[in-house]
């Protein structure tokens, strides 16, 4: 949909191992995996990070609602990464049991290289 080759992507889990029977991650999972995480950041120094779904979402940018924050970059500084543009999306699972979210999802993934050019121009 947006032609980025894979190896210009990096994907990352915000927790490192999958919590039992599918369930959401709790705090204390997030928190012993943010180490790792922010690590991650601090190698690849992404031009932008894109959370699918609240949860990746709400480790960065707590105070938010995906459903306003969807589809926008958001800058924020962290001591531990410096500042980063986050750009939020539904999660792809979502649009699976909501299928409104489906065309949603497509418009938002494809405002992906207008971001990155905006960042690179930053």
């Amino acid at each position: 949909i947006i032609k980025l080759k894979r190896e210009d992507v990096y994907i990352a889990n915000t927790v490192k191992c999958r919590p039992i029977e599918n369930r959401d991650p709790s705090q204390e999972e997030k928190d012993i995996c943010w180490p790792w995480l922010e690590k991650q950041i601090a190698i690849i120094q992404p031009k932008i990070i894109v959370t699918l779904g609240r949860h990746s979402m709400n480790l960065f940018l707590p105070e938010l609602k995906i459903s306003e924050a969807h589809g926008k970059a958001i800058k924020k500084d962290f001591p531990e990464i410096g500042e980063q543009t986050f750009f939020t999306l539904y999660h792809p699972a979502a649009a699976l049991y909501n299928g409104g979210l489906r065309q949603t999802l497509i418009k938002d993934f494809k405002k992906i290289p207008k971001v990155l050019r905006e960042t690179d121009k930053g």
